[in-house]
């Protein structure tokens, strides 16, 4: 059984198919439609649902994307849908700032947007602050293709400059306590007789429970494993959710390296990576939208092993380390190893990911990445490049160059690497280094770019890497997009 707060209305749910999604279960089991459903693959932001959790025993509000969040992600918080919001009759701050500002037109898209302007408003400082960063990045996710953004970001200045209590914030104590009475305490199971979903509390319980069934398919965020149901319609007959395990939800900096759980959602590992690697940083602010971050996890961008993940080739470039664990047994990886081929990596049967270790940043090394992609915000990289550098009196002592989008595995780049390696750092060695990469990869033509311009890109982001280096102090960086 999973228990949750639908709003303030406590629901227990024993007997259902835990391959519904969010989105569904609003619609279908419970009749709010006003959470509509655009693309059913969290591109769109039409779905956006707000959850509140406890943190450190006070709430938390973030977005997420109904479509492709599972019902037994919901165990023990607080779902919020647009229908919450109106109060007695009046429409909520962030409705009326809509109204207001005339940010609808044909309104399919516009319980989305108040949703996240909704949790904007929530985590916005004090009252009368406004960050047109933050609204931007709040609204990234969120698609309108009637009335164009202006009126929305006014409608965000409005809802933040205008911040009022409402009666979620008069009823906060009250939720706080539901919350605490429904606190998981024990391993829960979602199940309609045929299907089934476990959500374990600790590792070792689910080192026990993979153990036992090393088919599951392990769900933490569920960004992309949720695409199979929505997108393949195809049946997951048994998963393992491990978003209530709080040791992999942990994110730590030890003296030499940043220890990342393969739980924690990406928004939770923006801070510690953004202050070693401010180039991780910018890379995760594109990293699909604020509503995908709030799900996804660095460790099941990893296990995914797609070729144009936005994370892995940085974490090979800087020489990060995975730890598997299998039943009482534990092995660490370089990153590097874990990839073999296309969707094959070198996990065992019943072996999970449970950590990420990142080294953390020293002063002798230049870090550089870059993600190249159609548009700016919430797209999937064409080309994604690292460079990890050490670059002592002007030679390159050492090199680690990554890519992904250029094979079928994100690697290194062995060839680009060993010409580097003991060079000049100067404009001839790194044309010598771009001639290299063409024997490091045969990159794949397909919908999002041609093997020569994958090509020609690799070569010429290494040299963005060496004009940025020798780049006045003064000189702003921007990520590469096409």
């Amino acid at each position: 059984m999973i228990q949750f707060l639908l709003n303030r209305e406590l629901r227990s749910e024993r007997a259902l198919d835990p391959n519904t999604t969010v989105l569904q279960y609003l619609r279908e089991y419970r009749g709010k439609t006003g959470t509509k459903e655009g693309c059913a693959s969290g591109d769109c932001g039409a779905c956006t649902v707000v959850v509140g959790e406890l943190v450190d025993d006070r709430l938390r509000y973030r977005t997420l994307n109904s479509c492709l969040t599972f019902v037994s992600a919901l165990h023990g918080k607080q779902l919020i849908s647009v229908e919450d919001l109106k109060d007695q009759g009046r429409l909520h701050s962030v409705q009326q700032a809509m109204v207001d500002c005339h940010g609808s037109q044909c309104g399919f898209c516009t319980p989305g947007f108040v949703m996240s302007l909704f949790a904007l408003q929530k985590n916005a400082g004090a009252v009368n602050e406004y960050d047109p960063h933050q609204a931007h990045e709040a609204l990234a996710g969120n698609l309108c293709r009637c009335t164009g953004y202006r009126p929305i970001l006014e409608a965000a200045e409005q809802a933040c400059c205008a911040k009022q209590p409402d009666q979620f914030d008069a009823r906060e104590a009250e939720t706080i306590a539901q919350l605490k009475a429904i606190a998981p305490r024990e391993m829960a199971e979602l199940s309609d007789g045929e299907k089934r979903c476990l959500s374990p509390l600790t590792v070792a319980e689910l080192a026990e429970v993979y153990a036992a069934n090393p088919d599951a398919r392990l769900l933490a965020g569920g960004t992309d494993l949720a695409l199979e149901v929505t997108q393949f319609h195809r049946e997951l007959p048994v998963m393992i959710h491990v978003g209530q395990i709080t040791e992999m939800k942990q994110v730590q900096i030890a003296d030499r390296h940043i220890e990342i759980g393969a739980a924690a959602p990406l928004t939770d590992c923006y801070a510690a990576l953004a202050a070693e690697y401010p180039d991780f940083g910018e890379l995760l602010q594109r990293f699909a939208s604020l509503q995908i971050r709030n799900q996804g996890t660095l460790g099941g961008n990893i296990g995914n092993a797609s070729p144009i993940g936005d994370s892995p080739p940085l974490l090979i470039a800087l020489g990060a380390e995975v730890v598997l664990r299998k039943g009482v047994n534990s092995r660490t990886l370089p990153l590097e190893d874990y990839f073999i081929d296309y969707k094959v990596t070198a996990r065992q049967p019943g072996e999970f990911i449970e950590k990420v270790r990142v080294p953390r940043a020293t002063p002798d090394r230049l870090f550089r990445a870059y993600k190249v992609s159609k548009r700016l915000d919430d797209d999937i990289s064409a080309v994604c490049a690292a460079f990890d550098l050490q670059i002592t009196d002007g030679v390159v002592a050492d090199a680690r160059v990554a890519f992904g989008g250029m094979a079928a595995i994100p690697k290194r780049a062995a060839a680009c690497e060993a010409t580097l390696n003991g060079a000049p750092w100067n404009q001839q060695t790194v044309e010598a280094a771009c001639d290299a990469l063409a024997a490091d990869f045969t990159p794949l033509t397909d919908f999002r770019a041609s093997r020569e311009y994958r090509l020609l890109v690799a070569q010429n982001l290494l040299r963005k890497c060496f004009l940025e280096q020798h780049a006045p102090k003064t000189e702003t960086r921007v990520t590469a997009y096409v």
